[in-house]
């Protein structure tokens, strides 16, 4: 997982105090924009406006679980009241203040930087609508604004893992982005130990512990996870990272998704996931490479292809930096393919997955 997020951060007032918003941009090592949200205040000045863009975004970035900051605001002072070098006098602002530096004490870096205005329109736009609208909004894909969740019920996820929960992040970034109408209410995981179960923790998510040496067998296995996610109401499974096979019951034919980080059917089958599959692309001297989201059977990266990304790989590239342009695809391919699915634009004939036309 990518641990570093870069935030920028802005808020405003009409009339000081007026009606006021606070808002943040997040955006990651690739230059993707991953979150972003205005928060409409009511009646109070530009500093706290321009304190609650700031404690916003880097509660958006620990719910993520993002471990450094980088930092960037066009409020001077507020920078300076941050770094230390000038004290905070406001009541209305020492409150805020506190709340930000413990929040900051739990990251492992942090650095905040002043920028000017011009340098931080994404932030300024989202706090300017909404002041206009008079209530939350949030970033869209291109740059658009939508004032709160509205439309179709969201989509109930179940998400199984066996590793960092990077996939889950990924996911729970374009939920929080107001991407994809979709929420995760349980969150499975094969093994108690790795980083994927303390970042449901983190996150809030309802979290499972399901190992496979705990049952005799397959069976027992597949039939305890069935219990969860039928219990949950899961409209879709989601393998985020999961490493266990299962029987995947009649129920959820077609109901249970995978992604794989490469071209399938290359470099597919046991044995080939994570970084074995990168290594494997490098020592073939493939000239690209990608990933694919599947709906899952009971063999090995065998079902259908709901969407595949491609990416370059150059002479000079080695496992870990196909390993980090695959990821970025990865981060693109599987919310594409839940949108999909939640929309209900997909069926499958003969094998073969169709997308219908919006």
């Amino acid at each position: 997982m990518v641990d570093t997020i870069t935030i920028f951060t802005d808020g405003g007032s009409r009339g000081n105090p007026g009606p006021a918003a606070g808002a943040y941009v997040l955006i990651d090592d690739f230059g993707m924009t991953v979150a972003g949200k205005g928060v409409f205040l009511g009646k109070t000045t530009n500093n706290v406006a321009e304190y609650t863009g700031m404690l916003e975004g880097i509660e958006a970035a620990r719910t993520m679980g993002y471990k450094e900051l980088k930092l960037f605001s066009d409020s001077d002072l507020m920078v300076k009241q941050i770094k230390g070098i000038y004290r905070v006098k406001s009541p209305h602002l020492k409150a805020i203040h506190t709340e930000i530096m413990k929040l900051l004490g739990g990251f492992d870096k942090w650095q905040i930087t002043h920028v000017y205005r011009e340098n931080n329109k994404d932030s300024d736009k989202l706090a300017n609508d909404s002041m206009d609208k008079k209530c939350d909004v949030v970033l869209k894909t291109g740059g658009g604004v939508v004032a709160g969740r509205g439309g179709k019920k969201p989509l109930r996820l179940g998400v199984l893992l066996s590793g960092g929960g990077t996939t889950m992040v990924n996911i729970q970034k374009e939920i929080e982005a107001g991407r994809l109408n979709a929420e995760i209410v349980v969150v499975i995981s094969s093994l108690s130990t790795v980083r994927g179960v303390e970042l449901a923790k983190k996150m809030g998510f309802k979290l499972e512990i399901v190992r496979k040496k705990d049952f005799d067998g397959v069976d027992s296995f597949s039939g305890r996870i069935e219990e969860i996610i039928t219990e949950a109401e899961v409209d879709l499974v989601v393998q985020a990272g999961w490493l266990c096979l299962w029987k995947i019951p009649d129920a959820f034919e077609n109901r249970v998704m995978n992604i794989h980080p490469a071209l399938l059917p290359s470099f597919g089958g046991q044995g080939m996931w994570g970084h074995h599959v990168h290594e494997a692309v490098v020592k073939k001297g493939c000239k690209v490479s990608g990933c694919t989201v599947h709906f899952c059977t009971n063999e090995y990266d065998l079902g259908p292809i709901i969407v595949q990304k491609g990416c370059s790989v150059n002479d000079q590239d080695d496992a870990d930096a196909v390993a980090a342009k695959v990821f970025k695809q990865e981060c693109i391919a599987y919310p594409d393919a839940i949108r999909l699915f939640s929309e209900g634009r997909l069926t499958v004939e003969g094998g073969i997955v169709k997308v219908k036309p919006l």
